[in-house]
């Protein structure tokens, strides 16, 4: 599967839009990681459990987001945009989606 942030894929041509393709997953913090965190503020830096945290919720989306892609028979997902918003206190979505479209 082609990846694009643009909304063209160098030397091919988009033959068919296949509609949106999208993935999300919602995440939460936890009481270990929220305890360490706690101690880096105190500390200061990076807050490295809230970073991997992301990280691997970002990841999902986007194979969440490849995952339906693939469903529509795709050849490539151009305009990719990710996006978070929190859903409640300590929980967030992270959602990735795209152009699902054909190549020549």
């Amino acid at each position: 599967m082609i990846l694009s942030t643009i909304h063209t894929v160098p030397n091919k041509e988009i033959i068919e839009i296949l509609g949106v393709a999208r993935g999300s997953t919602v995440r939460a913090r936890n009481i270990g990681r929220d305890i360490l965190a706690g101690l880096k503020n105190i500390v200061g830096g990076e807050i490295e459990e809230y970073t991997q945290l992301q990280a691997d919720a970002r990841e999902q989306a986007l194979q969440r987001m490849i995952d339906d892609a693939k469903r529509l028979n795709a050849d490539a997902i151009v305009g990719i945009h990710l996006t978070t918003a929190m859903v409640t206190n300590g929980a967030a979505e992270i959602l990735a989606y795209g152009t699902a479209v054909k190549l020549k």
